[in-house]
């Protein structure tokens, strides 16, 4: 009998999943909640925030879900993989004790600390005076400020200066900026060194990891603006060579694994660590309780194995029953945005070029509508155009020729997605 799978999001990241899906003989019907313009081309889009965990749970028993698959931010913390499973629906995703690791940065600083990952000097905090304090108490240098809950890839500010870290913890707990995200605050002392992308596929028990990735953040080419939920991306990361991945899973992979088991709450689902890589060796930014947007556009196409396959073995527990294969080939992913993200911008505009890509590039919606005639722009990350290559050069040069031909009012991206690769 042939899956019904549902999955919990609006991004390019859904897509990309709904699309590596559709591709086994075991899914039958694909539910996203909401989806996005794409997905509907896909499966069956479900007119439900990704928030809206009541609705969910009632959706999934109105279409006799049989598998979730966590991908976007919002869910696990707010408890759907406790809520579906309570209804009998087997879950790839971690538990809301489970997914703390992401929803809640000061937690997530407690974890680490009790547990030995490596990560950034910082301190968590519920009040400005506390926050003020530390910061004075630190030496002149570049300071993050975090949110401590959810806030879309937005909630962690660089700060060059003590009066820019000042203004920002401000701005976040006493003008509450991020709402209650950010109620309480991380304050870190920045680390030096490049940042890279890990995810693995957990089963409560073990880890496996998938290739690297190299995420782009900030807005603007050449690295300017403000960080954004992503703007592009590469794999396999420039790099990561076969020593460092095995250390990355040794220090900041399996020691999550250990901990969360111990401590009564298993790991089960996607795992992504943003990790530093310094000169003492790799770091943990942060971890995110599912895969990444947009790492898991240009990751899925890689994955030669069956999605469904992997994830249902993981949800049982029996990660080591299957066999997961990836492509050699690179991959290459450029977003294709509204120009002022990620703040203000206008939507609605007709999407033109989504038929013209070559055979082997893949579009993958995320800010888009379907409308009579067509597509038009409903998000800030309009879509991301990935194209796959026998050289990272040759996926670059394909995937930027490809999202030329995707145009529409105010239409953005950045020039420099995997320059440093190539």
């Amino acid at each position: 009998m042939s899956a019904r799978v549902l999955l919990a999001g609006s991004g390019g990241r859904e897509h990309a999943t709904a699309w590596k899906l559709s591709q086994s003989p075991h899914v039958g019907e694909i539910f996203i909640a909401p989806g996005n313009g794409g997905t509907a081309l896909i499966g069956t889009n479900l007119p439900l925030k990704s928030t809206d965990i009541d609705g969910i749970v009632a959706a999934a028993k109105a279409n006799r879900i049989d598998f979730y698959l966590a991908s976007s931010d919002d869910p696990q913390p707010l408890g759907l993989v406790d809520r579906l499973q309570a209804e009998g629906i087997l879950c790839y995703g971690p538990s809301a004790a489970a997914a703390r690791i992401e929803g809640s940065k000061a937690w997530a600083k407690g974890f680490m600390a009790r547990r030995g990952i490596p990560t950034a000097e910082g301190e968590s905090f519920d009040n400005y005076a506390g926050a003020a304090a530390y910061i004075e108490s630190l030496p002149e240098g570049k300071l993050w400020v975090k949110a401590s809950g959810l806030a879309a890839g937005k909630g962690a500010v660089g700060c060059e200066t003590r009066e820019t870290a000042l203004a920002t913890a401000r701005e976040m707990l006493i003008d509450r900026q991020f709402g209650a995200s950010s109620d309480t605050v991380v304050i870190e002392r920045d680390m030096p060194g490049w940042e890279t992308s890990a995810h693995a596929f957990c089963d409560g028990k073990t880890a496996v990891l998938w290739p690297f990735a190299t995420d782009y953040k900030r807005a603007l080419t050449g690295g300017e603006g403000l960080n954004t939920g992503g703007m592009g991306s590469y794999s396999p990361s420039a790099g990561v060579s076969a020593a460092l991945a095995e250390e990355v899973k040794r220090v900041v992979v399996d020691p999550v694994i250990a901990g969360m088991a111990a401590e009564g709450h298993p790991y089960n689902g996607t795992l992504f660590p943003g990790i530093m890589v310094t000169a003492e060796g790799p770091k943990i930014v942060e971890y995110n309780a599912r895969s990444g947007d947009p790492e898991t556009q240009v990751l899925l196409p890689r994955l030669e194995s069956d999605l469904y396959e992997v994830a249902r073995a993981a949800a049982l527990g029996d990660l080591g029953s299957v066999d997961i294969r990836w492509s050699a080939r690179p991959a290459v992913g450029v977003v294709v945005a509204s120009r002022g993200y990620p703040e203000s911008f206008e939507t609605g505009f007709p999407i033109t070029g989504l038929d013209a890509v070559d055979s082997g590039v893949f579009v993958f919606h995320a800010g888009t509508k379907a409308v009579e005639d067509g597509f038009v722009t409903s998000g800030g990350r309009v879509c991301t155009v990935v194209a796959m290559g026998e050289t990272m050069a040759e996926a670059r040069a394909r995937a930027y020729d490809n999202a030329r031909r995707i145009t529409f009012a105010n239409a953005y991206y950045r020039t420099d997605i995997a320059l440093e690769a190539v």
